[in-house]
């Protein structure tokens, strides 16, 4: 029904540059915010940044000044992360998740991309 694709993951040096795209596609009445999360093997899946619909945003403090969550004006159904500066701790699997109103649906519900692998190594 409803259905979010990650692209742009892939191998960098440290110091390096990626930028991280999700779109969504589906019964999707709207969106109001959306995210990326991380996971290590081990480890808890992390909130890495959100967006709101406001252009309100929020950033783990590891990614902060580094990091750019971003939504084109009008464009409700793909997220960016810009990450800049890309050091070996940021290597993991980087997930999209949308908060989703499915057409003729009354409630939120949560909706996970499949993941793409970002590795930072030299």
């Amino acid at each position: 029904q409803v259905r979010l694709a990650e692209s742009g993951g892939g191998l960098v040096h440290p110091g390096g540059s990626l930028r991280l795209a999700c779109e969504a596609s589906g019964r999707i009445q709207g969106i109001p915010e959306m995210a990326w999360y991380r996971q290590v093997p081990g480890s808890e899946r992390e909130l890495v940044a959100a967006i709101h619909l406001s252009g309100t945003t929020n950033y783990a403090d590891a990614v902060k000044g580094r990091f750019t969550i971003s939504r084109n004006y009008g464009d409700t159904k793909r997220v960016f992360l810009q990450m800049n500066n890309l050091q070996p701790q940021d290597t993991a699997v980087y997930y999209c998740k949308g908060r989703v109103v499915v057409q003729g649906a009354v409630r939120i519900d949560d909706y996970w991309g499949q993941g793409t692998q970002v590795t930072v190594s030299s």
